[in-house]
């Protein structure tokens, strides 16, 4: 391709991010309203199609809805290419393809499957607090792998979210780089105006669009972010544990995209938890008694919800464990049920000097569910159906640990886990051997 003058004259900090990705696989640009972060991310995409060495090259720009997308960018693709030489536009499919044979093309979040099994080079992901969490792990990052695609996620913080996620994974994996961008910081907003702005919004408001500052838009949370924050940072050594109560607390998937979860705690201690995608009940309760054999618990408290399975295989090899029905009945008048006064002793352990592990997934899970309260004034949780409303994933990490540490338990001795009292184990027994005869009668 001969040499063009493109239309694109980046500031200072534009340029910072070029650089950034010139040296990166993965980018988390957060910037204040009015920064240009969509300018740079159209022109990136552009350049990388212009100069690009791979034959039919792709690249994709997707807002959270399509019609969105169009709106938003669909104009400024025309303006910087429209000087290229043999440059044609499909406005039916929102495409653009170059005469080296790259192609762009934009896409709304609202309708994922339209990038099922293609393949990509770059992708933009604009506004992605706005878009669900399974857009990228389940349908964008395959399609960069066959041609080790790149990725950069642009946009302004909406809460504990998939791009504060995606945030934390950057700030500590090699290949990825990540920004903050705030007009107090940046000079790009002027100062009269930016005090007229905050004059007019609410802190919570100015905080979220023009500081980036995650946690402004979180008031109702049950567990403010900066407590999640502090618990990840700490690193208690196991001596500083020892004799304390363990816990192992069993998260069992219901449906989708949830995920089971086995996690162990002792005392303030969290350690890694072990994840699991479409794994049958027996094999996560055979994961769970390796886990009894290692980690010598005191208790095994399971999730009733999609649980039975899991706590009949155990018990009818023989070990104990407890049943937790978030929906039951609390100790307390002041909850609304079970599963609120649980992750409300969760916050309290972390408040004590908790140490949890650094997993961007667990961080933004606790700091997610808002809380009310009800008509009688009982504090209520937000529903895990709720949130995914509002294009939040299952809080499974978070309702495995709050099995361990949302209600206070004591010592009870090593071989505790064992030895279910017989009449319960022959229950469990035949309801197991029952369940596995509709199985096998179902196939």
């Amino acid at each position: 391709m001969s040499d063009i003058h493109h239309p694109y004259t980046p500031h200072e900090l534009q340029s910072e991010l070029h650089e950034q990705m010139a040296h990166h696989r993965f980018g988390v640009v957060v910037c204040h309203r009015r920064f240009g972060k969509t300018y740079w991310a159209i022109n990136t995409l552009i350049h990388a199609a212009m100069t690009t060495d791979k034959q039919e090259a792709r690249y994709a720009y997707i807002a959270p809805y399509y019609k969105q997308s169009k709106q938003v960018a669909w104009d400024y693709f025309r303006q910087f290419t429209h000087i290229i030489p043999g440059i044609k536009y499909n406005e039916a499919e929102l495409r653009i393809d170059l005469p080296n044979g790259s192609r762009i093309r934009l896409y709304g979040g609202d309708n994922p499957d339209t990038l099922r099994g293609i393949y990509l080079d770059g992708v933009v992901m604009d506004e992605v607090a706005d878009m669900r969490p399974n857009v990228w792990g389940e349908v964008i990052r395959p399609t960069l792998t066959d041609r080790l695609g790149w990725a950069v996620f642009i946009g302004t913080p909406k809460g504990i979210d998939l791009f504060y996620e995606l945030y934390q994974k950057a700030t500590h994996e090699s290949d990825w780089f990540c920004r903050i961008y705030r007009a107090d910081e940046t000079g790009l907003i002027d100062k009269v105006e930016l005090a007229a702005a905050k004059r007019e919004m609410t802190d919570q408001q100015y905080a979220q669009e023009f500081l980036c500052d995650f946690s402004a838009s979180t008031g109702n949370t049950l567990i403010p972010i900066p407590i999640v924050v502090e618990a990840a940072g700490r690193n208690l050594n196991d001596a500083y544990v020892r004799g304390a109560v363990k816990v192992l607390g069993v998260d069992v998937a219901r449906y989708g995209d949830d995920r089971s979860v086995i996690f162990a705690v002792q005392g303030l201690k969290a350690y890694e938890p072990q994840v699991y995608n479409d794994i049958s009940n027996v094999d996560l309760a055979n994961q769970v008694i390796a886990k009894i054999k290692s980690f010598e618990p005191d208790y095994v408290r399971v999730d009733a919800g999609r649980g039975e399975g899991v706590i009949d295989f155990l018990r009818s090899q023989g070990y104990r464990c407890t049943e937790v029905n978030f929906g039951g009945m609390p100790s307390s008048a002041y909850y609304a049920n079970l599963r609120a006064e649980m992750w409300h002793g969760t916050k309290k352990w972390l408040e004590s000097g908790a140490d949890i592990p650094n997993i961007p997934e667990l961080i933004s899970e606790l700091a997610a569910p808002e809380f009310t309260f009800s008509t009688s004034n009982k504090l209520t949780l937000e529903s895990k159906e709720k949130m995914k409303s509002r294009g939040l994933r299952s809080p499974d990490y978070a309702d495995a640990l709050a099995l361990c540490v949302g209600v206070p338990l004591n010592k009870i001795g090593r071989n505790s886990n064992m030895l279910e009292n017989k009449a319960s184990k022959l229950q469990s027994v035949a309801r197991f051997k029952g369940n596995k005869a509709k199985t096998l009668r179902r196939r």
